[in-house]
């Protein structure tokens, strides 16, 4: 049977429409992420700033922490391990019921830079994350005292010279406020099909370029690893200003840029690690968190942001992959239709494939992962979606040992799960 010519060309519009959007997009994205990368030092600038001029002033941590007895170690044995000389760490241990002050105390060892707080509860008006900061820092003399406060996640790790890279690079470019996008760990199969999508779908939203003072500058902050000076955390009035906040980084980092002071988010390059979940629903309620609060709980940026994923990530790689496929299969009887064909595919899918491969080199993730991104955007779309239903249905975010309430009312059940007694009232604001 012969296919009739004008549905050659109907197929061939469509695979040459979609084949050449690609090639468009991904030398874009190409171009874009290059200069971004040219013009965003790493921390490893910061390295080489403290080896030439170390930096001075002493840095309290504060590590917020519930229920993190399977990496409190990690992180306790790389604060202790800091070759920075002016540091004092406290512990505040939120709420916990297994053991982490038992693997905290024994992994400090002694080490008199060191003291845990530990909190038995959260007032129904506070984020229980954003409590234990809070608390941490009204029960320590040292953070009282220090002139630089480090707010770190119990989840990280940090090379030896992290804290003193980062002050020289807050020196260096005059920074208040200066934040790490850890180097994530791929170990998992949803880490290595899912993990960099997620993260770049995040960046996309917050662009490094904007983040660091390009205009309109757009406030964003990575809670793993926030450095400030006090004059900039008491300007915007510490985490009492964002107690309510359930992703207290963004939130916080809204604060600094409208109050005018200098930020900079910047890739640890290795110099800081983090495993953030363990498992793949864990993941999936980590990254929903994430994405409802970055979108301000408008479930139609989400929705908006679950199509746009599918459509450039996804099916516009299959349409361009069929492109080569169709143009292959009418090489025979239409040379220079079939010839066209192959050609935009094979460049559009080398193009899609190279952003993929330099998007999986900036994050350290494995090279052999890059094409399976094509996945990975599928499914990160999906919990977009799935973001978006929760917040239309006023379906609660279970975080921390606690429900919140998201929906478009903000009041609702908010229940402690550590607790025995049954349900506690509060109001969860943006």
């Amino acid at each position: 049977m012969i296919t009739p010519y004008w549905l050659i060309l109907v197929f061939a519009w469509i695979f040459g429409i979609g084949a050449s959007v690609s090639i468009v997009l991904w030398a874009g994205t190409w171009i874009l992420l290059e200069h971004t990368m040219r013009r965003i030092p790493t921390l490893r600038e910061g390295q080489r700033l403290a080896k030439g001029f170390p930096p001075t002033g002493s840095v309290c941590v504060v590590v917020p922490a519930h229920n993190e007895a399977r990496v409190i170690a990690g992180l306790v044995a790389s604060l202790r391990a800091q070759a920075y000389p002016q540091l004092s760490v406290v512990l505040a241990l939120d709420r916990c019921t297994d053991d982490t002050a038992t693997v905290a105390r024994a992994t400090i060892d002694g080490d008199a830079r060191f003291a845990i707080v530990e909190i038995d509860a959260c007032p129904d008006d506070w984020a229980g994350k954003v409590h234990a900061v809070y608390q941490g820092m009204a029960r320590s003399p040292a953070a009282a005292a220090a002139e630089y406060l480090l707010f770190v996640d119990a989840d990280t790790t940090l090379a030896p010279d992290c804290i003193a890279s980062a002050l020289a690079l807050m020196r260096e470019r005059k920074l208040d406020m200066l934040s790490l996008l850890s180097t994530l760990i791929y170990d998992t199969w949803f880490t290595r099909i899912v993990q960099t999508a997620a993260a770049v779908e995040l960046l996309r939203q917050y662009p490094l370029l904007r983040s660091n003072g390009l205009r309109p500058r757009r406030g964003f902050a990575n809670g793993q690893f926030m450095l400030f000076t006090r004059h900039a955390y008491d300007a915007v009035g510490g985490h009492t200003a964002v107690r309510r906040a359930l992703l207290e980084d963004l939130a916080i980092a809204r604060l600094v840029a409208r109050k005018n002071l200098n930020a900079g988010v910047f890739l640890a390059a290795g110099l800081l690690h983090c495993r953030m979940y363990p498992d793949w629903p864990q993941f999936r309620r980590g990254w929903k968190r994430i994405y409802t609060e970055a979108a301000q709980r408008d479930p139609a940026r989400l929705t908006f942001a679950a199509w746009r994923m599918r459509l450039l990530g996804t099916i516009l790689p299959l349409l361009t992959l069929g492109s080569g496929i169709f143009g292959a299969a009418a090489m025979t009887r239409h040379p220079i239709i079939g010839s066209t064909q192959l050609s935009l595919s094979l460049l559009g899918t080398l193009l899609w494939l190279g952003a993929q491969v330099r998007f999986s080199s900036v994050a350290h993730a494995p090279a052999w992962t890059a094409p399976l991104q094509i996945v990975g955007v599928w499914l990160t779309a999906g919990m977009l979606g799935e973001a978006a239903s929760d917040l239309r249905s006023q379906k609660p975010i279970s975080w921390g040992g606690r429900e919140y309430a998201v929906g478009s009312d903000a009041t609702a059940a908010e229940r402690d799960h550590t607790d025995a007694t049954p349900t506690m009232k509060s109001a969860i604001g943006d």
